[in-house]
């Protein structure tokens, strides 16, 4: 059964670009509720153990540099059927292909500096939403 969470994060590249409050608002204009929100920078030590699932693949190296290079926003989003929702919202991995409306297509720069994470099962979505938050900064 489908959660009504899911965890998101708006990567560095959006961050410096400053489209914090323009991604924040058409999240919330999608109607999805922010459950939990922070301004966080990951260590290279975090974004390794963030990102080890892809650790074998070749992108690795580069992906965890990327996001251990400045500040990131962190949320915890709600919404019935948030992980396949917000996956709409965000769009494709490549901008290029990306749907008109999407984050990405409105925010990211290339298949690496893409603007926004989504998690992509309910599972991963708890998962991820512990490693950024404490139980009591969830709402």
């Amino acid at each position: 059964m489908a959660t009504n969470r899911t965890f998101t994060m708006i990567k560095p590249d959006a961050v410096e670009d400053g489209h914090i409050g323009a991604i924040l608002e058409k999240i919330t204009s999608s109607g999805f509720k922010i459950a939990a929100l922070k301004l966080t920078q990951m260590t290279v030590a975090d974004a390794q153990e963030f990102y080890a699932v892809h650790s074998e693949r070749p992108f690795y190296g580069e992906l965890v540099e990327f996001m251990s290079r400045g500040p990131i926003v962190a949320a915890v989003l709600e919404k019935d059927n948030a992980v396949a929702d917000f996956r709409t919202l965000i769009g494709a991995t490549n901008p290029a292909e990306a749907a008109d409306g999407t984050l990405r297509k409105l925010f990211a720069k290339s298949v690496g500096e893409n603007a926004v994470h989504g998690s992509d099962s309910d599972e991963n979505a708890a998962v991820e939403a512990a490693f950024h938050f404490a139980g009591r900064e969830m709402f």
